[in-house]
């Protein structure tokens, strides 16, 4: 999940959010302010209730967060890299680079999420207790018994053995201690995503039939989510496990054809379309990859404008390109591949090009792994 601005760092991960979250934002701000709040405390001004949904809805995100920088710090000192985090509609995502080396790892980067979010509404219910105790009825206490609720919630939610939740990955541990096999943990936790998935949308449906509206929708866009989710998981498990041991040097197009991003789109049409037999064109500066051009979006670019648009102008831009070593795993560019909407990496050493990696090399790679596995010995 891409993000649409960047909010800045956090212990030095770069934290940014996605336009969905401002969608959601909206939808607690609302039904909490013209909703459950002057249901449960009638005859309080318009404003009050304003000010309490906005603080209840931006107290929420900030657990969320706390929830993802808590999964960014176990997996640095598991030894992960973390490449950033990302508040998205349902929730957040800890972009982590690679995998824990062991079910340990795995459990500790899983489990203290939901640990997070536990202690969150704990803290946030024992407030609402004691101003309950004390016999307060007013809006604050509404806004701690919501805040301890629904984190509680987030937290339960989270431990269900399912992937792509927390709980998926505490299930994937599990399997993987007792099997030794981390492919068959993560898809067994995958299928129990699917699983839940298909039961979410069947509940939500049911419920939205028998009367709960909007609410019964939503359960059901969470179920689909997961089920694409899982499915993608399950698909990016058995790749992983094909590629094993795979090094990018191994499955790159070394030295790569490139240009500079001043030639312009006729240009290249003219000279280097029929000519070069790849459909990505790096461009460099003094062997340095600044941009990245495909034939999808050369293109895009209407004929009579081509005269006077330069490669810069439609390029994947250097911020946006995915960058590689040679001795990288091949697994741990795969997550990466998808953070520039060309699909592409460009392998750099010493900051210079020496190769481009494109989805027929991985391919070409997933192919041969899978066939080394087939034609593996039995143990």
């Amino acid at each position: 999940m891409r993000a649409s601005f960047r909010l800045g760092r956090i212990v030095g991960v770069p934290v940014g959010v996605n336009w969905s979250v401002l969608v959601i934002f909206a939808l607690i701000w609302w039904g909490l302010s013209a909703n459950l709040f002057p249901q449960s405390y009638p005859d309080r001004p318009v404003a009050a209730y304003l000010l309490a949904g906005l603080t209840a809805a931006v107290v929420f995100f900030l657990g969320l967060l706390a929830h993802e920088v808590s999964h960014a710090v176990v997996a640095r000192r598991n030894g992960l890299g973390v490449e950033g985090i990302t508040l998205w509609l349902f929730g957040g995502v800890a972009e982590l680079r690679g995998e824990a080396r062991t079910p340990g790892a795995e459990l500790r980067i899983a489990g203290v999420g939901p640990l997070v979010s536990l202690i969150i509404g704990a803290f946030f219910g024992a407030i609402a207790m004691v101003l309950a105790l004390a016999g307060g009825q007013g809006l604050l206490l509404g806004v701690m018994a919501w805040l301890g609720g629904i984190n509680l919630l987030l937290a339960v939610f989270n431990i269900l053995p399912a992937a792509p939740l927390d709980g998926g990955r505490l299930l994937r541990a599990a399997v993987w201690k007792a099997t030794g096999d981390r492919t068959r943990g993560s898809v067994v936790a995958a299928r129990a995503g699917w699983i839940l998935g298909v039961v979410l949308i069947g509940l939500g449906l049911w419920r939205f039939l028998t009367g709960a509206g909007a609410g019964g929708l939503w359960l059901a866009l969470i179920g689909w989510f997961l089920i694409g989710a899982a499915t993608m998981e399950e698909r990016q498990a058995r790749m992983g496990s094909a590629l094993r041991g795979i090094r990018v040097a191994d499955v790159m197009t070394p030295q790569p054809q490139t240009a500079s991003g001043e030639m312009t789109v006729a240009d290249f049409v003219d000279n280097y379309l029929f000519a070069y037999r790849h459909t990505a064109l790096p461009l460099t500066e003094d062997g340095r990859p600044v941009g990245l051009v495909t034939l999808d979006r050369v293109r895009g670019v209407p004929a009579d404008e081509r005269g006077a648009t330069t490669l810069e102008a439609v390029a994947c831009r250097a911020d946006d390109l995915v960058l590689a070593s040679p001795d990288e795993p091949l697994t741990d560019l795969l997550p990466r591949l998808s953070d520039c909407a060309d699909g592409r990496a460009l392998v750099v050493a010493d900051g210079r090009l020496v190769g481009i990696v494109s989805p027929s090399d991985i391919s070409r790679a997933v192919q041969r792994g899978s066939m080394r596995d087939q034609l593996a010995p039995n143990p």
